[in-house]
């Protein structure tokens, strides 16, 4: 199986994550934020992925250092877990509708990290959640997963939908990414040798 468990400890957060990439969609997500659990619940059901993560941040300051840091650990943990990425499709692309929003999610596992995020919402929060901590989490993901990753919704109106659409249009893309290509399931797909 391709898993991987990550621990990040700092003056800011503890998070401990652990990551099942041919899963069933289980998990158990303690972020610290219930909007933001939702999110990763979503993208972990979606995805087929298996997702256990706590994280004990500095929620009294905000937000930010734990949704940052969570971006970090969820990124190392794909990163590992799919080891040198032999026989990996590499590429992903889902748009996801969630009632009147449509968001697209293209993403390359390319081992050069990027990520080019056209979203705006029509809210700065939600509940207590800070909208912008959502580009501030895909940040971290794609830096440290080392990912190619572009985020664009399409229209919206409402945005708990925009950004659920996101969730579950990155799960899928993920899922698709890692999938193992059976017609090159031993082969690296990069014509430099390396990704």
């Amino acid at each position: 199986m391709r898993e991987s468990s990550v621990t990040r400890t700092t003056s800011e957060t503890d998070i401990s994550l652990r990551l099942v990439i041919d899963g069933t969609g289980t998990s158990e997500v303690r972020s610290g934020s219930g909007f933001f659990d939702h999110m990763l619940t979503l993208f972990s059901r979606h995805g087929l992925f298996d997702l256990t993560l706590t994280c004990k941040g500095d929620t009294h300051v905000d937000f930010h250092h734990s949704a940052e840091d969570i971006g970090i650990c969820l990124g190392q943990a794909f990163s590992e877990a799919l080891g040198g990425c032999k026989g990996i499709i590499r590429y992903g692309t889902r748009y996801c509708p969630m009632d009147e929003s449509l968001a697209r999610v293209c993403l390359d596992i390319a081992g050069r990290s990027n990520l080019v995020y056209s979203v705006n919402l029509t809210d700065r929060t939600i509940n207590d959640f800070e909208c912008d901590l959502v580009e501030d989490f895909f940040k971290a993901f794609t830096d440290h997963g080392r990912i190619t990753m572009h985020i664009d919704l399409l229209r919206g109106r409402n945005s708990h939908h925009s950004i659920e659409a996101i969730f579950k249009a990155f799960g899928k893309a993920m899922a698709e990414a890692c999938s193992i290509n059976p017609r090159a399931a031993d082969v690296l797909p990069s014509t430099k040798g390396m990704l």
